[in-house]
């Protein structure tokens, strides 16, 4: 009997300090502390704007919002294209060989787009894509890009198409990942290299010459800027926003 009620007693103890353990090693600071040993960076809090602002301004647009931990475009108030008190937002860094990944959402009908090397010069460049490469962010059958050969989502926008379509159905949560290391350049979408190339070089050249962007001096020729998230007028989710410089 004594050695029952000790056996019992331990498992109290035993419960009581996995009951301890969990309420402070959860899920997320493991995978805080498993991404600062791998050197990973976070570009975003999950309760504030902090390290963010709308291209040529010094705060974010009020149509940025963050939701649920992750930053919420509302696109109610439609001005242009864009939405009224949205407008491109873009990182205070910039960032020269790096290694990226965020996880984005889509709705129904929407387009939006991730966008790197962007320089931060609205009297110079009007749009944040007039000199940052973008990623493609859409609900393939929900929106007219979805039928333009290199505007899918997952491609180097209007450059390369994505050598695998891995993006999920509209609605539910993609992990993008972008590296750039001295001029190779890749992107990963759900854990498949969909684009790899080489920027600068003369067919990258020849790319943008043959592409919409063929009159922006600026485009695609920077080695190094800011990474913007995409306000195309349509309700978009970003989270896990986190980066690794490279050597």
């Amino acid at each position: 009997m004594l050695r029952k009620k000790i056996f019992i007693t331990t498992l109290g103890i035993l419960a009581l300090y996995i009951s301890f353990s969990f309420t402070y090693i959860t899920p997320a600071s493991i995978a805080s502390i498993t991404g600062q040993q791998k050197g990973w960076i976070s570009l975003f809090d999950d309760k504030t704007f902090n390290g963010w602002h709308s291209y040529g301004k010094t705060m974010v647009g009020k149509a940025w919002t963050i939701q649920d931990g992750a930053i919420y475009l509302n696109a109610a108030n439609k001005k242009n294209y864009q939405t009224d008190g949205g407008g491109d937002i873009i990182t205070n860094e910039s960032f020269k060989n790096f290694h990226f990944k965020v996880d984005w959402k889509i709705s129904k009908g929407g387009n939006s787009g991730i966008l790197f090397f962007v320089q931060d010069n609205p009297a110079k460049y009007h749009e944040t894509w007039n000199t940052g490469m973008e990623m493609q962010v859409l609900d393939n059958d929900g929106h007219p890009d979805g039928k333009i050969h290199k505007h899918r989502a997952g491609d180097l926008y209007d450059l390369i198409a994505c050598s695998k379509e891995t993006v999920k159905p509209v609605g539910e949560w993609n992990t993008a990942e972008i590296i750039a290391d001295h001029g190779k350049l890749e992107f990963i979408l759900n854990g498949t290299v969909v684009v790899k190339t080489i920027m600068w070089d003369d067919n990258w050249k020849n790319m943008i010459a043959h592409s919409k962007f063929n009159d922006m001096p600026g485009f695609g020729m920077f080695q190094e800027g800011h990474i913007a998230l995409q306000d195309h007028g349509n309700d978009v989710w970003y989270k896990n926003i986190q980066i690794k410089l490279l050597p």
